[in-house]
C-alpha cells in the first residue's frame, strides 16, 4: 500500500535536509559530483499530461455490457483494451460495439472534471460505473476500499488483495478529488466465513495526470511525470478527525482549496488539523467550543436533534433506550465573525463550565 502514500510532513523534511547536507559536502571539482534536474513547470507539465491523457480516452475502450447487467460488480470485471491497429500501425474500428464502448464517449471528454493545486488548473476524468447507495466521504476522512493502479500501457503497478483502510490525507492528491464524488456501500452482511459482502457501492475509474499523483517524485515502479489510472470500490467512510481537537479535519480547510498543510492559524509550523492549539493561546482548541448534552428517550418516541452547521458529535451512548449525546459547537464570543479557536486574544476555556 506504500506505493500510494504520500510522504509525511516530517520524513519530508528529513529527507530533504540530508540531502542538502550531501550536496554540501561534494566539492564543485569532484569527478562523481552530480548535478540537480530542475523540477518541470507545472503548468506545461500538465499540457503535456492532458494531452496525453486525452490520447488514451479516444484510443481504448471498456466492457460497457457487463455493468449493464444489475448487481454489484468489481474492479476485476473491468476490462480497458486499446483499439486494434493494422500493419501500419493505424486504429481500426472498435470490436463489438454493442457490448462496448469508447472512454472517449463514457466520460465525456469535452467536459473533464477540473481542480487547482499549487497554484494549476489539473484536468482529470471519472468513469462513473456506480454512484454507491450510503454517503460521500469528505476529502480527509477514513475510507474502506479496494483498488487496482494501472498505467496507460495496462500494466498494474499496485492494488489491495482484500478491502483495505486508507487515510485519504495520505494518499496522493488525485485520490481527495475522485473519492468524495462517490458514495459508499448501502449495505453489508458479514459472512460466517469472516468475510464482509457489500451492497451498491462506489465503483469506478479515475484517469489522473502526473500532478495530481507523484509528479516529479519517482515512487516504486511510478517513474517521474507518470498519467496513473486506478479501478476503485468505495465501501465504508469514517470522519477524521487528526488531532483530536473535536472538529472534522475536513472543517479545518480554511481556504477551501482542499490542502490542510497551508492552514496554520499560529503559524508555528503545525497546520491547523494536526494541532491541538490551533491559535497558540495555550487552551486546547477542544475547550475553546461550547458543550451540548441531548437525552433522547426513544422509549418515549423520542427523535435525536438535528445537529447545527458547526456542531459536531463528541459522544453517543445508549442504555435501555436512553441515548445520551454530548457535541461541541463552535463559538464566536466577541461577534467579530472569527471563531474563538481561531483567535489567541480569545482565552476562554468552556470545558470549566462542565
Amino acid at each position: 500500500m506504500n506505493k500510494i502514500k504520500l510522504m509525511k510532513l516530517k520524513t519530508y523534511v528529513f529527507s530533504t535536509l540530508c540531502f542538502l547536507a550531501l550536496l554540501s559536502s561534494c566539492k564543485k571539482d569532484d569527478d562523481n559530483s552530480f548535478e540537480l534536474v530542475p523540477e518541470r513547470d507545472r503548468t506545461e507539465q500538465q499540457l503535456a499530461d492532458f494531452d496525453s491523457l486525452q490520447n488514451y480516452l479516444k484510443t481504448h475502450y471498456y466492457n460497457r455490457a457487463t455493468f449493464a447487467e444489475p448487481g454489484d460488480h468489481s474492479i476485476s470485471e473491468i476490462i480497458i483494451k486499446e483499439l486494434p491497429k493494422d500493419d501500419s500501425g493505424n486504429y481500426l474500428d472498435m470490436p463489438d460495439p454493442d457490448n462496448n464502448q469508447m472512454l472517449s464517449v463514457a466520460v465525456d471528454i469535452d467536459n473533464p472534471k477540473t481542480t487547482k493545486f499549487q497554484g494549476v488548473e489539473y484536468q482529470f476524468y471519472i468513469l462513473e460505473l456506480n454512484e454507491g447507495g450510503g454517503v460521500n466521504p469528505n476529502f480527509p476522512d477514513n475510507v474502506r476500499m479496494n483498488y487496482e493502479g494501472f498505467f496507460p500501457n495496462g500494466t498494474t503497478f499496485d492494488s489491495s488483495v482484500t478491502p483495505i483502510n486508507l487515510d485519504l490525507m495520505e494518499l496522493i492528491p488525485g485520490w481527495r478529488e475522485v473519492i468524495p464524488q462517490f458514495k459508499t456501500s448501502e449495505g453489508f452482511v458479514e459472512n460466517s466465513d469472516g468475510t464482509v459482502t457489500y451492497s451498491n457501492y462506489g465503483l469506478g475509474v479515475m484517469f489522473l495526470p502526473s500532478g495530481l499523483g507523484y509528479y516529479a517524485t519517482p515512487k516504486g515502479s511510478v517513474p517521474a511525470y507518470a498519467n496513473l489510472n486506478f479501478k476503485f470500490e468505495l465501501f465504508q467512510t469514517e470522519i477524521n478527525d487528526h488531532d483530536g481537537d473535536g472538529i472534522p479535519s475536513y472543517m479545518e480547510d480554511l481556504n477551501g482549496d482542499k490542502n490542510l498543510f497551508n492552514d496554520d492559524t499560529d503559524g508555528d509550523g503545525i497546520a491547523n488539523f494536526l494541532d491541538s492549539d490551533d491559535d497558540g493561546d495555550r487552551i486546547l482548541t477542544k475547550n475553546e467550543l461550547t458543550r451540548q448534552t441531548y437525552i433522547v428517550d426513544t422509549n418515549n418516541g423520542e427523535q435525536e436533534p438535528t445537529l447545527a452547521e458547526y456542531e459536531f458529535l463528541r459522544s453517543r451512548t445508549e442504555t435501555n433506550g436512553i441515548i445520551t449525546i454530548k457535541t461541541l459547537k463552535f463559538v464566536d464570543s466577541d461577534g467579530n465573525g472569527v471563531w474563538d479557536h481561531l483567535q489567541k486574544d480569545i482565552k476562554k476555556d468552556y470545558s470549566l463550565e462542565e
